[in-house]
């Protein structure tokens, strides 16, 4: 955040103490013959009237104006202000000015042809009328500027932290673990089926390019990350054998909807890493997923208990939430809870 955004309340008050002193005193500077008082009178009660209807006009604005939605009905409510806030700057300098004549020291010629100027009522309205738009549309375009500029300064926070939720996904999914316990169970497996060893090898090595690839991509077709998580369970297989029952309810209006990759993938490692694997006799793992209400709705449940280790770094589950946020923000939720001795994930995912 840079100097404007954190010192906001500063910076108005500095331009309008300054504004408002300029504009009541320059003026002066070149009229000569003036008063001391009539100087000092006319810079306070403008400065004074100026920031009073301007203060207004801006609470006004900050809680009735959005650019987000800047439509007829917020630009009348604007050009509302600006007459409200002209009336209130003019009638207030027309009241101090009328005290002023009457109850002041006694006006030269020079201070007597300054007030017959502004005797109109139209004269003064305009005068009026034009200060304050001026101001309002200053005040606008500053606003705007700001607002652009934090625009762009989140959305370059935005794609940082996207790629580096990207790079730990990455980190996460290339498992050394995962990756050596493959391959020595593709080795043990040589010995007895040669033909599935080499189908294994064949689904290990779909399953790192998929990593490499489509990372750093945002969505993805879901029927792309199922194809992903079968590898997954046939390599996991090799290990669990029977102990590992893997299921799944796939609702074919899912299956070209697009979704961050591996996030089922993550889902379904983590249910077999913290889940199965630590059964003695195994277990299920159910993937669900449907679509509801222009959401689609991803559901992994896997047998056991919900256990978070102490040392447990939860790489996988503080990814699936990062990117989510990153991709979706309040749009898409994450829960993870144990219902019926199971271990219940679901994701909800807008359907665009």
């Amino acid at each position: 955040m840079n100097f404007l955004e954190k010192n906001r309340n500063l910076v108005f008050w500095s331009l309008q103490l300054f504004g408002w002193g300029f504009l009541n005193i320059i003026s002066f500077f070149f009229l000569k013959k003036l008063s001391f008082e009539f100087v000092l009178f006319n810079a306070a009660v403008g400065m004074f009237t100026g920031i009073l209807s301007t203060t207004l006009i801006r609470l006004f604005l900050r809680k009735h104006l959005t650019f987000d939605d800047f439509t007829f009905k917020v630009f009348t409510k604007v050009i509302l202000a600006c007459l409200v806030g002209s009336v209130i700057y003019g009638g207030l300098n027309f009241v101090f000015g009328y005290l002023y004549a009457k109850l002041g020291p006694p006006l030269n010629d020079v201070e007597l042809s300054l007030f017959k100027a502004f005797d109109s009522v139209w004269v003064l309205i305009l005068n009026s009328i034009f200060i304050i738009v001026a101001w309002t549309v200053c005040y606008l375009v500053i606003k705007l500027f700001l607002r652009l500029n934090k625009n762009r300064i989140e959305r370059l926070e935005l794609n940082t932290t996207l790629k580096q939720a990207q790079l730990n996904t990455l980190k996460g999914q290339i498992n050394p673990h995962f990756m050596f316990n493959s391959l020595n169970n593709i080795r043990g497996l040589m010995l007895e089926d040669v033909e599935k060893s080499r189908e294994m090898l064949t689904k290990l090595s779909e399953m790192l390019r998929y990593s490499l690839t489509k990372n750093s991509s945002n969505g993805i077709a879901l029927e792309e990350e199922l194809e992903m998580v079968d590898n997954y369970i046939a390599l996991s297989k090799i290990q669990f054998e029977d102990r590992l029952d893997f299921k799944k309810e796939i609702d074919q209006n899912t299956l070209t909807i697009q979704i961050p990759p591996m996030i089922i993938q993550l889902l379904v490692e983590n249910a077999a890493k913290h889940g199965i694997a630590n059964l003695k006799d195994g277990g299920e793992i159910k993937l669900i997923t449907k679509k509801e209400n222009q959401e689609l709705q991803i559901i992994v449940k896997n047998s056991g208990r919900l256990k978070i280790s102490k040392d447990s770094t939860q790489l996988g589950l503080k990814n699936i939430k990062e990117r989510l946020l990153l991709l979706y923000g309040e749009k898409a939720n994450f829960k993870l809870f144990e219902e019926d001795n199971h271990v219940v994930a679901v994701i909800n995912i807008p359907v665009l």
